[in-house]
């Protein structure tokens, strides 16, 4: 048997509420989430995606 992480378990707790109060529409969650940054007054960054070059079969892609 397992060991339970109370940290991990009271996250899980919180995000199965935070689903639950928004009947577990991920959209709406989601517009909530933007809306709050949007009014926290905190910086958000944004990171651009990065290219990944293909790579042969067992060989890990590069990022450029």
């Amino acid at each position: 048997m397992q060991n339970r992480d109370p940290i991990v378990e009271e996250i899980r707790e919180l995000r199965r509420q935070r689903a639950a109060q928004f009947n577990y529409d991920v959209d709406a969650i989601l517009r909530d989430t933007i809306s709050r940054q949007a009014t926290s007054g905190r910086t958000y960054v944004r990171l651009s995606p990065q290219k990944v070059d293909s790579a042969p079969p067992g060989e890990t892609p590069k990022r450029t």
